[in-house]
């Protein structure tokens, strides 16, 4: 997350870089997939799932019939046929779920396939190299089978010399004042970015606040106006009440964290309604800096523990060095709560890899948590589906229904009264094609 705010979660945030980072841009370039490896491969071939609940990511239907072509959807429905030929998978007593959407991560080295192995199937990157968004935009085009997850992503972030986001060993390229913003714009969208992202966590007026500068309002207002003016959405990075306030009213369309201070004040919460702004609470890595447990339930979970890998295992269960103490446990539910009530918008996001956190797996422990915190089970399906697809602009993905991607992940029992059943995971498709899970058979 890297919302660190003294010295000891500046210590923090180098051990994390250690686990999260030195490490795997050693491994980037021989982890991460070929992108030449999709376009000229053959797509898979027809499968049905016949007698199944569907989350079509919006609603539930209570028995159809899905039919997936060509890496597409081509039919869903009670009354569907099954055409001869056709690869059949019996769905009685399981759920079909579209491919869920991780809206904040990092992905670095191995991030994509151990992703898709929980059934995420697309990543919002919310910083990182954009020459690996480059490499990748091709497999997320095409409808050939691949082994990994698809990835969108900011690239480099908008922030000052010194600032967060300049610590992690990539060379960042940073803003002076308002003047720069424009032109700064300019070149992450050649660079290949999806969308803008901010951070913006200026000191307080009593003069407390992170051991790092940040970019001033007025630079903020900037990025925010010369990214709408190029048609790309701008998010921010914040981590208190007042600096979430003023990032809304420079007109932000999402806050990539909820802030974990004090719960929203009646003009957070009007801003956030009145902007139609969404909010990623990532409550995840929220609750291992405040020493939650649930990433320990999750580790030990039958269901997951198998197919964590010896490097998720351990970012999952370490534990912060320091407590930040900015953050107060149980505020980011009680922030989630009111914005649900005032109508805002929530999408899950775990922000993995940070500590306390695991690629793919961590979205299991994040839609229980949103549950947790006031969302129903179907709210927080579509927050890891319809609704990051929909605000991002990602129309083929995050629903089941005729023409979309058939990003599909098939789970025993029903998350839409039981959220944890995501966990249960039957069969993975990525671009209609099954996935071979991997397994660990040395985990406990």
């Amino acid at each position: 997350m890297g919302d660190a705010k003294q010295s000891g979660p500046a210590r923090a945030l180098k051990l994390a870089g250690a686990l999260a980072v030195v490490a795997a841009l050693v491994a980037l370039f021989v982890a991460l997939p070929e992108p030449g490896e999709s376009p000229n491969v053959a797509l898979a071939p027809a499968v049905a799932i016949r007698d199944v609940r569907v989350f079509d990511g919006e609603r539930v239907i209570a028995r159809a019939n899905v039919v997936v072509r060509d890496g597409r959807i081509v039919a869903v429905g009670a009354d569907v046929g099954i055409p001869a030929g056709v690869a059949v998978v019996d769905g009685r007593g399981h759920t079909l779920l579209p491919g869920l959407i991780d809206s904040h991560v990092h992905a670095w080295g191995g991030a994509l396939q151990d992703a898709l192995n929980f059934g995420v199937t697309t990543v919002l990157d919310m910083f990182g190299d954009p020459a690996t968004l480059r490499e990748l935009k091709p497999a997320r085009e095409a409808f050939a089978p691949v082994q990994h997850a698809d990835l969108f992503g900011a690239g480099f972030l908008a922030t000052v010399a010194g600032g967060h986001g300049t610590q992690f060993g990539l060379k960042v390229p940073t803003l002076t004042g308002p003047g720069d913003a424009d032109a700064w714009v300019a070149a992450r969208i050649a660079d290949g970015s999806d969308y803008v992202k901010l951070v913006y966590e200026p000191k307080g007026p009593n003069g407390l606040g992170p051991p790092f500068p940040s970019i001033d309002a007025p630079t903020m207002a900037a990025v925010v106006q010369a990214a709408h003016a190029r048609g790309k959405l701008a998010v921010a990075h914040i981590s208190r009440l007042g600096p979430a306030r003023e990032a809304l009213a420079a007109g932000v369309d999402g806050l990539v964290h909820v802030q974990a201070d004090v719960p929203p004040d009646e003009t957070m919460l009007t801003l956030a309604a009145e902007r139609r702004a969404f909010v990623i609470p990532t409550l995840a890595v929220n609750a291992s800096i405040t020493g939650g447990r649930t990433r320990f339930e999750l580790a030990a979970d039958p269901r997951i523990a198998p197919f964590l890998s010896p490097e998720q295992r351990e970012t999952l269960t370490a534990d912060w060095p320091d407590r930040v103490s900015v953050f107060r446990a149980g505020v980011p539910a009680q922030s989630v709560r009111a914005l649900r009530a005032a109508g805002v918008e929530i999408l899950a996001g775990s922000d993995a890899p940070n500590l306390g956190t695991a690629q793919g797996a961590s979205m299991h422990e994040e839609l229980a948590l949103l549950v947790d915190a006031g969302l129903t089970p179907v709210e927080a399906l579509a927050a890891a589906t319809s609704r990051p697809a929909r605000r991002f602009a990602l129309p083929d993905r995050g629903r089941i229904v005729p023409g979309a991607r058939a990003d599909l992940v098939l789970v025993d029992g029903d998350p839409t009264v039981d959220i944890r059943a995501t966990r249960a995971i039957v069969s993975i498709w990525k671009n209609g094609a099954r996935l071979e899970r991997r397994r660990y058979p040395a985990s406990p």
